[in-house]
């Protein structure tokens, strides 16, 4: 069944790095605390915006800490777990949780391919049962797609597991998902650019980078399509489908820091290999942001 207490703006936050390149808790506090004052319904941390699978099951756990520290509304903290084996997958489950995680975001295996749709319903069956948590599937491994009757067996086989982040095929993927699961899970919109479009479709709410970036937005547009607002709602996507535009054009997850950078929430670049974005992609993110701006 859906779990309503999971639902809406579910916003990811990005990892900082000191110049070690070591977990930066200063900036980290400052980005959850700006967070929490927009309205959102929900956090994620560690997920592809939070560089997830570069990051240690400790430094998972300062920031889930970080974050609960300061929740003082208890909104629901959803920690992503980026793994490559199942025995890993359950050792990150089990220290979030004991780190205070509301619920995990568990993304498929991905290392050689990933394993077949036995091997991912044993996967998830096996971190259901053992970190005894909430689970939503980050469905964004192509290589490693769970497709919706897959789906279907996990929910029947998974009682934990609670909903589903369609990141791969986009809004008709996501539609899939929805006509195949009807009321048995959360289906969550994670196209940046078409918020409003997928709640208009019936998703259950979104985990997308583009929540981080502009988190107030993004509430915005989820209130305005639950009261039926649909010309408000669609306004404030057209405004910000250019803006992602640029940004997902830089390599994931540079852009999005880029774009934090630029409006003023310096959370540096990300961790190696992956490098910062380059003089022409800073120059057209900074030039879309900047028109955006004015034009508030």
């Amino acid at each position: 069944m859906k779990n309503n207490k999971l639902r809406g703006i579910i916003a990811p936050v990005v990892t900082p790095f000191d110049a070690n390149e070591e977990l930066n808790e200063k900036i980290f506090r400052e980005e959850v605390k700006y967070l929490l004052t927009t309205g959102i319904h929900g956090i994620s941390p560690g997920g592809s915006t939070g560089e997830g699978c570069a990051i240690t099951d400790d430094e998972l756990c300062k920031m889930t800490e970080i974050i609960q520290e300061e929740n003082t509304n208890q909104i629901p903290v959803v920690v992503g777990i980026i793994r490559h084996s199942t025995k890993a997958a359950i050792k990150a489950g089990l220290a979030v949780k004991k780190a205070g995680a509301t619920a995990l975001m568990v993304t498929p295996i991905s290392y050689l391919g990933g394993t077949d749709d036995k091997g991912n319903v044993e996967f998830y069956k096996r971190v259901s049962e053992e970190t005894e948590m909430p689970i939503i599937i980050y469905n964004v491994i192509p290589q490693n797609e769970i497709k919706p009757h897959i789906f279907v067996k996990i929910l029947e086989e998974c009682p934990n597991v609670i909903g589903i982040k369609q990141s791969v095929g986009g809004i008709q993927a996501m539609l899939d998902m929805k006509f195949a699961c009807g009321d048995k899970a959360n289906i969550y919109c994670a196209t940046d650019d078409m918020l409003c479009t997928g709640f208009e479709l019936g998703a259950d709410g979104a985990i997308a980078a583009i929540l981080t970036v502009f988190p107030e937005e993004s509430v915005r547009i989820w209130d305005a399509v639950a009261r039926g607002d649909l010309k408000t709602g669609r306004a404030l996507q057209d405004k910000l489908y250019p803006i992602w535009s640029k940004i997902k054009a830089a390599r994931f997850p540079r852009g999005v820091k880029e774009a934090l950078n630029i409006i003023g929430r310096n959370v540096g670049i990300p961790r190696s290999p992956v490098s910062g974005c380059t003089e022409h992609e800073a120059k057209e993110i900074k030039e879309i942001i900047a028109s955006y701006i004015k034009s508030e």
